[in-house]
């Protein structure tokens, strides 16, 4: 069962910033990260709407241009906000990011990044307008998100939007879910997995992979 370092270990490292990309790539294969677009245009990597949670400053990351959100101060890290192509940059040889894109218009530049940089991307979303475009600009391996309880729902989405995996909330992935999908060829990845305890019990319930904030929640 794969490890997914959910925002590069967001409960060890300063979330979705290089230094937390670089790092948690000395643990697992996989990396999630979240992407959005800054004021001036580019690409970065942040989970929220706006940076308040994230640092000193206040305000909606959109009114932001690349240059300031690199200065910002992140939890305390002196590490900025990154554009992608900076943790793009920070992958290691044979390494992979989950790239979750948290809004529409984004799939085509992401991909062209991660193509030119030489790097395998799964493109992750909780919207289906975000992954009906993904899939329109040449998105080969796509993941729906979900935190809803409609198991049956979660699947047809899946299915409809041909996603290769489906990122549903660790505790619906009981054994029968995961064999449905499984049936219907799609991988599960659960999220966010709280302990190692459950992730074993998901590994016994044929889950694909665990989406995490520690390394030590990871399996062996």
């Amino acid at each position: 069962m794969r490890c997914i370092a959910h925002r590069g270990f967001a409960e060890t490292y300063p979330e979705n910033t290089v230094a937390a990309v670089r790092s948690a790539f000395d643990h697992v294969g996989v990396v999630e990260v979240d992407v959005r677009r800054c004021g001036s245009g580019e690409l970065v990597v942040a989970h929220d709407e706006t940076v308040d949670r994230i640092a000193e400053q206040s305000g909606p990351l959109a009114d932001f241009d690349a240059g300031e959100l690199a200065a910002l101060d992140v939890l305390g890290s002196g590490e900025g906000v990154p554009t992608l192509q900076a943790v793009l940059d920070a992958v290691p040889p044979g390494g992979e990011l989950n790239l979750e894109l948290k809004e529409t218009g984004l799939a085509a530049d992401a991909l062209a990044a991660a193509a030119d940089a030489d790097v395998d991307v799964l493109i992750s979303s909780f919207s289906v307008d975000v992954l009906e475009e993904a899939r329109e600009a040449g998105a080969d391996r796509l993941a729906y998100l979900s935190a809803e309880k409609d198991e049956a729902g979660i699947l047809n989405v899946a299915r409809d939007l041909d996603c290769t995996a489906l990122h549903p909330h660790w505790q619906l992935c009981v054994d029968e879910f995961v064999d449905r999908a499984h049936d219907a060829g799609i991988a599960v990845n659960a999220w966010t997995v709280p302990s190692r305890h459950d992730a074993d019990a998901l590994d016994v319930a044929g889950a694909d992979g665990v989406i995490v904030d520690r390394p030590e929640v990871c399996p062996d």
